[in-house]
């Protein structure tokens, strides 16, 4: 890992990078982007249904991924809460036809079932991220663990909706869960990120490893292992914390943006 005096960091970089967060974190990233989805709502569990839903969904086309997660918010109604919270076995058959690349209508009914079992018994999808989770961990590998197999743990699990959700167990980098927990967990006055969550810190997170902020990452030099998997991701995020140990994953934004760029390309 680089430490504070390495070339990674030179001015150059570090400017860069402070510079190009800066340019992205604000209201203009929204629109275009997945996280539009949950702030189409203002209660706080509408926001973790549907900015759960949007992360899974993202690969693909942006415009795409916003399209198919509108389609889930009409079909619920326009209120997510309610809708699972509330919903008839009559009322899933609207769902039958939901398709998102791999995504289909059995993971689709098993989002459905596990959401409305889950806010039966608790007000926030963030404690569903605190289990085996600590405020000293020094990052969220633990919670993401036990979110897993929480979410897992159902007679009525199907088996083939395991690949949608992510572990470190399986040395997946957990791309779609870390930008998950980024949106709910990061809190600053940009007005992207929701900071909703309080018992899960911004120091904790891991930054999500997509295709353009490994690319970049790695031109900075800021990862050297030479695959993408969790270890990828911890290491990147530690380098990050050398510029910004309390909120390394604002960067996310810098090498998200420099990769849509085309950053030496």
């Amino acid at each position: 890992m680089p430490n504070a005096d390495s070339p990674v960091f030179s001015s150059y970089v570090s400017d860069l990078l402070e510079a190009k967060a800066e340019q992205y974190n604000g209201p203009d990233f929204i629109p275009n982007d997945p996280i539009s989805i949950p702030h189409r709502f203002s209660l706080k569990q509408d926001i973790e249904i549907m900015g759960f839903w949007a992360s899974i969904l993202a690969w693909g086309q942006r415009k795409t991924i916003i399209n198919k997660c509108v389609e889930l918010i009409t079909l619920m109604d326009g209120a997510p809460y309610d809708f699972v919270r509330n919903h008839q076995e009559s009322d899933l058959k609207a769902f039958l036809s939901f398709k998102h690349r791999t995504f289909n209508a059995t993971d689709t009914l098993y989002f459905l079932h596990f959401f409305q079992e889950y806010y039966r018994n608790h007000d926030s999808l963030e404690e569903a991220f605190l289990v085996n989770m600590s405020a000293n961990e020094p990052n969220t590998e633990k919670g993401l663990i036990g979110f897993h197999d929480l979410f897992c743990d159902s007679a009525f699990f199907p088996e083939r909706t395991r690949k949608h959700i992510a572990t470190p167990v399986r040395k997946s980098s957990c791309k779609r869960l870390n930008m998950f927990l980024r949106w709910m967990v990061r809190k600053d006055d940009k007005g992207v990120d929701f900071g909703l969550w309080n018992r899960l810190s911004p120091a904790q997170l891991i930054c999500p490893c997509d295709v353009h902020v490994d690319r970049v990452a790695r031109l900075l030099g800021l990862i050297k292992r030479p695959v993408t998997d969790w270890q990828t991701a911890v290491e990147l995020s530690g380098s990050l914390r050398l510029l910004n140990p309390d909120d390394p994953v604002k960067y996310d934004f810098a090498l998200f943006g420099l990769g849509i760029e085309g950053f030496a390309k």
